[in-house]
């Protein structure tokens, strides 16, 4: 079953393989998912709103909502999360403050929970531009999304709207240092488990450089019924291939089948 999208600015702390305790900022609409991608595993089904320029009439949560949400959030917790992270329904960088948004979380953070480092899931689809760029490096955390390694699987497989190019994303994310790239392996007609694919993957990989690569597969349910989760043989053969690069790769094995 596909996840609700979140109703709330702030939600959680929820339990991430990847974040531990992570108090999760939610920027966009709560009715619908909004985002330049449209990525036949995405947890909360098909997007809506697939575009990144001329939103409309799209109603964002203001600055001042958003502070006041994390205040009274941080406030009511026990004990402070590990992480304050923008991730929600969709591509969190699409907020047209959303420079002013990571001002106001880290003001807020230092404030209530110096503890907690702040954090980004992102798909990258917005970091060729320099303004979104300047904003995420003020985050204690940078998870940028990478699944592809050629154009075609690319448009495939995340299926960006208009204007997203794999080449300016990863020009993009060449020029961000301290960056973790996040990659969703699948197989099935659908994936992208592909000789060819991965071997090019590797390759902007190794250009990006970043500080860690996180691979995992599929952990829930996902709109498009020609995927199927990648085994753990396949995880591990592509982190062999990643280290003998020099890239340095953690997997999160499929829990729910063990490897060939």
């Amino acid at each position: 079953m596909l996840l609700d999208l979140q109703k709330d600015i702030i939600y959680g702390p929820v339990h991430s393989r990847r974040l531990g305790r992570s108090l999760g900022i939610n920027l966009l609409p709560s009715a619908r998912k909004t985002c330049p991608f449209n990525c036949v595993y995405c947890q909360y089904g098909w997007t809506e709103i697939h575009r990144t320029e001329k939103i409309g009439n799209v109603l964002f949560p203001s600055v001042e909502d958003v502070r006041k949400a994390l205040i009274k959030a941080l406030t009511a917790l026990k004990k402070p999360p590990s992480y304050i992270t923008f991730s929600g329904n969709g591509e969190p960088t699409l907020h047209p403050h959303f420079g002013q948004m990571v001002k106001e979380v880290t003001v807020t953070r230092n404030e209530l929970a110096p503890e907690a480092a702040t954090a980004i899931l992102s798909n990258s689809a917005l970091i060729p531009r320099n303004d979104i760029r300047e904003a995420i490096l003020n985050l204690d955390v940078r998870i940028m999304k990478l699944d592809c390694g050629t154009p075609k699987m690319f448009r495939r497989y995340n299926q960006p709207c208009a204007g997203v190019d794999l080449e300016d994303i990863t020009e993009g994310l060449a020029e961000m240092p301290c960056v973790t790239i996040q990659t969703l392996v699948s197989s099935g007609k659908s994936g992208n488990l592909d000789v060819r694919n991965i071997k090019e993957w590797i390759k902007r990989i190794k250009k990006i450089r970043p500080v860690l690569v996180q691979l995992y597969t599929l952990d829930r349910d996902y709109p498009d019924k020609d995927l199927r989760p990648a085994s753990n043989g396949d995880l591990n053969h592509i982190k062999k291939q990643a280290e003998k690069a020099g890239i340095a790769i953690e997997i999160y094995e499929n829990r729910t089948r063990s490897s060939p």
